[in-house]
């Protein structure tokens, strides 16, 4: 019943933090489904449909010609993918534990380890999810090709990072602005199954549909990742250095909002949820 506190060096500090971290990503893969496998199967399901369905609908009004030179599947999974990373990891962080939720009465946990574990869960679902996929289409469809697959992954991850700095921005508003933000992250949803450019080459829009999606930093990833993906493309109309100096700025306000929010913190918040 009585403890006492112990000075921790960093090392031990650094383990501690990383043992409660896993624990929470475990516990965030499975508030999917209890079994931690038929998450990822159902992740992956979402994935295989998005990929069918946006074949059916390209080949139907004829706007395969419209894509790359090359596998036009691949040309499809890499801005479906990049889109399902970015839109569900930022959905994940917006619906982390807040500073009024019971979780943050058992320390050592707060908020941050919350949002760190809530990204780590979405990315491991993702990048299972993209593993398995990607096999299963070379081992029995077709054999894939990518001309730089480091390069191609390192844009998942700005995506994913991206994602993050997004939701931190939701979640600081939450408690504040629960029905705005609710909404917001819904809308922002739906807007980038259009604004995020996985439907359509970067290279071919003209000057004014162009500023109408580059203000988007997933619009950048997905471009880029094709550039990545395919030998013979190379994005003219969109960069890397964009997507990480917005996410930075974003994720910044996006803390000091956080850790404002966690100083006025508040029982009744959850009552307006």
């Amino acid at each position: 019943m009585f403890q006492q506190s112990v000075p921790k060096t960093t090392l031990e500090s650094a383990i501690s933090t990383s043992e409660l971290i896993y624990h929470s990503v475990v516990r965030n893969v499975r508030k999917t489904h209890g079994n931690a496998v038929l998450s990822i199967l159902i992740n992956m399901v979402q994935a295989v449909t998005f990929v069918i369905a946006f074949y059916v609908m390209f080949t139907v009004l004829g706007l395969r010609s419209a894509g790359l030179r090359g596998d036009f599947l691949v040309y499809i999974m890499s801005g479906i993918f990049l889109f399902m990373t970015h839109t569900k990891t930022m959905s994940a962080v917006v619906k982390s534990e807040g500073p009024s939720s019971p979780m943050m009465k058992h320390a050592p946990m707060n908020t941050i380890i919350s949002i760190i574990a809530s990204a780590l869960s979405a990315l491991y679902i993702q990048v299972l999810t993209l593993v398995a996929v990607l096999f299963l289409y070379h081992a029995t469809i077709s054999k894939i090709s990518i001309d730089d697959p480091i390069g191609a992954f390192n844009m998942l991850m700005l995506a994913w990072f991206s994602g993050i700095a997004v939701g931190v921005v939701f979640l600081a508003l939450k408690p504040w602005f629960p029905t705005f933000t609710s909404i917001g992250s819904t809308v922002y949803q739906r807007a980038n199954m259009i604004a995020s450019g996985k439907m359509f080459v970067a290279n071919t829009l003209p000057s004014f549909m162009l500023a109408m999606f580059d203000w988007n930093p997933l619009f950048h990833c997905i471009d880029q990742t094709r550039g990545f993906a395919f030998i013979n493309y190379f994005p003219r109309n969109s960069s890397i250095s964009y997507p990480i100096i917005l996410s930075l700025v974003l994720l910044m306000i996006g803390l000091m909002g956080e850790f404002y929010t966690r100083k006025h913190a508040s029982i009744s918040w959850d009552a307006r949820r």
